[in-house]
């Protein structure tokens, strides 16, 4: 995918760097000169300096060859005009990190659907982790309806040797729960029916926010 990202703060020069190196190809528009001449020189990410507000400068990057465009500036205002911008320019598709919630309804409205809030990230994935230990990584999803989770599996485990579709079908299984994916040594899988769970594989399950620490503790449930 060509990608365009608009603002390279530690959070968008960290996202570039990250999409380039699993094969994306990625530039970078930034304000700061400095800034924008060490993205090129030591990651080798692609790099405009100048303000992507500004037609002139947005259009360097090409927009209308991008398969998305995202705007990560620090505010909002600047993200909406980016967004703006390359609409008219001929992006097809246009991403924003929204600092202000104010701000939802305004994106909206202006067609920009795809609306990422770092604070609801934020909030989410610190307050799960912090609510339960075990918790290696966490995702809300929608608007904290569901819970993505990344879970180990502790030795002594009661869910250990068996499979997916024997662990679905326990009676205290919440029925939200879906398993979404599975690593054990660094080789992840999807699971299957007839996937096996293992001492400490890492599990990614999917649950409703009210059933998430039933979840996280029939997982970690030890048979006697």
């Amino acid at each position: 995918m060509r990608i365009i990202i608009a603002g390279a703060g530690r959070g968008g020069l960290s996202l570039g760097i990250h999409l380039q190196k699993v094969g994306h190809s990625v530039s970078i528009i930034d304000r700061d000169v400095v800034v924008a001449q060490r993205a090129t020189e030591e990651h080798g990410v692609v790099a405009f300096a100048g303000d992507a507000t500004e037609a002139a400068i947005l259009r360097q990057a090409g927009p209308e060859r991008a398969d998305v465009v995202l705007a990560m500036l620090h505010r909002d205002a600047d993200n909406l005009a980016v967004a703006l911008l390359a609409r008219s320019l001929g992006a097809g598709r246009v991403m924003v990190r929204m600092r202000d919630s104010d701000y939802r309804l305004v994106y909206e409205e202006a067609g920009v659907t795809q609306i990422l809030s770092e604070t609801d990230v934020l909030i989410g994935a610190l307050a799960t982790a912090i609510e339960y230990e075990a918790v290696r990584h966490s995702m809300v999803l929608g608007s904290g309806e569901a819970h993505a989770v990344e879970i180990e599996i502790p030795a002594g485990s009661r869910v250990i040797g068996r499979s997916v579709s024997e662990v679905a079908a326990h009676a205290d299984f919440p029925r939200s729960c879906v398993v979404a994916g599975m690593a054990l040594e660094g080789r992840v899988q999807a699971p299957r029916g007839g996937s096996v769970f293992q001492a400490s594989m890492r599990i990614l399950v999917v649950a409703a926010q009210e059933d998430l620490s039933r979840v996280i503790a029939f997982f970690l449930h030890k048979d006697a």
